[in-house]
């Protein structure tokens, strides 16, 4: 039998068991690019910054933390949320930045956008994000039919309540983002994401700004504003766990 002493020390040692398990999913990667800013940066670089920033913050308020890519490669937008499934993590986070096609409306457009799944968007807005988004398709991924792309998601009942969970996830993390920010508050959306369908557990995508204006930009790009996009999503995710863990009481 071990002395208290020697138990006491062999318990602190112990590995702790995470208090929760997020995935973290730099947007685009490899040959999928994404938008550009009108200083030339690429989406794809600018989302894995900010992306290990947000998996350092939620490590640093007990999370364990995967990300879905940690260099420049590509991965198939299936592949993001089934990381997630095999971990049986508790949310999955998808990283991006808005853009806007034409000189006028890049000129102008500017703020957050948070989304979560659904077979029908918003509205024409949030339509051309998905769509956008959606275009890494790799070669050989499933095309899901375009009429209904989640339909035989949304009649899977764990399904349905992880959706349920990605709502409450979204408005929590969105309120954060837009305080921390002062950026413009451009809501809460639905669309159909493949990078989202999927994932059997509360699942957003964060637009965490428009890289095609040139004052978010310029923001973007600097350290000191993605930490205080990290710090905002961790915030989020605390708030959306102590939310869900009273309502659970």
């Amino acid at each position: 039998m071990l002395a208290p002493l020697a138990a006491a020390l062999l318990l602190a040692a112990a590995p702790r068991a995470p208090g929760f398990v997020a995935v973290v999913d730099p947007g685009h990667g490899g040959d999928q690019e994404g938008a550009l800013s009108p200083l030339g940066d690429k989406e794809k670089d600018v989302a894995l910054e900010i992306a290990r920033r947000v998996a350092a913050r939620l490590r640093a308020i007990g999370g364990k933390v995967v990300l879905t890519r940690t260099g420049d490669i590509a991965v198939p937008l299936a592949n993001r949320a089934a990381i997630a499934n095999a971990l049986r993590a508790d949310l999955f986070v998808s990283v991006h930045l808005n853009s806007m096609p034409s000189a006028e409306a890049r000129r102008h457009l500017a703020g957050v956008e948070t989304y979560f799944l659904s077979a029908d968007a918003t509205d024409a807005s949030a339509t051309a994000v998905a769509a956008r988004e959606n275009a890494d398709r790799l070669a050989g991924e499933p095309v899901l039919d375009p009429a209904d792309p989640v339909a035989a998601i949304l009649q899977d009942l764990e399904d349905q309540d992880a959706l349920a969970g990605s709502s409450r996830l979204a408005y929590a993390v969105h309120e954060k983002l837009v305080g921390a920010l002062g950026a413009e508050d451009r809501g809460v959306k639905q669309a159909p994401f493949y990078v989202l369908a999927g994932a059997r557990m509360p699942a957003v995508l964060l637009e965490v700004g428009f890289i095609s204006h040139d004052g978010e930009a310029a923001r973007l790009r600097t350290p000191a504003y993605q930490e205080r996009i990290a710090a905002a999503v961790a915030e989020g995710v605390a708030a959306w766990r102590n939310a869900t863990r009273r309502a659970s009481r």
